[in-house]
């Protein structure tokens, strides 16, 4: 009897608990999240092929792209709206392009971002020193006139006595 026991215990552990510990389960959803059906071969096989012509589009340059001649006759004709995009990227775009290209082109950008911030901090300091000694040197200016209009007065001040 014992022994019919023991080896449905292990028989259990084996088969429920040492698969749950070898390979978790995930959580389960939360009630709210409605689950998508699976795709057929068909629609699996569509979805692919979109993504992956999105991607070649994505990777060769606008000069190489078919039937974008209609659009640059439009740009040409609308030159105000094109003098807002002929400005520089902000340093958010430009970290977001480097980003996609990797760490190669993710480092520069920061070191551009860490550079500009810190001529920024030392410029920020350099005026803050230039501000504070000159707010010292008004303060002795007015401390040493002060002295002097002092000692000026002392004399007049036992002279008359």
């Amino acid at each position: 009897m014992k022994l019919k026991v023991v080896s449905r215990k292990v028989y259990d552990y084996i088969r429920y608990d040492l698969k749950e510990i070898a390979f978790p389960s995930s959580l389960p959803d939360p009630p709210h999240i409605k689950k998508r059906r699976k795709l057929t071969w068909h629609e699996r096989f569509l979805e692919a092929s979109r993504l992956y012509a999105a991607s070649w589009v994505r990777d060769i340059g606008p000069e190489l792209r078919p039937y974008n001649y209609k659009k640059d006759d439009v740009d040409e004709n609308d030159k105000p709206n094109n003098t807002i995009k002929d400005k520089e990227p902000s340093a958010l775009e430009d970290l977001a392009v480097a980003a996609r290209g990797g760490m190669e082109t993710l480092r520069p950008a920061l070191q551009r971002v860490y550079m500009t911030r810190a001529s920024a901090y030392r410029d920020a300091l350099k005026s803050f020193i230039q501000g504070y000694q000159e707010g010292i040197q008004k303060v002795m200016e007015k401390k040493e006139d002060s002295r002097t209009q002092q000692e000026g007065e002392s004399p007049k001040n036992s002279s008359t006595q």
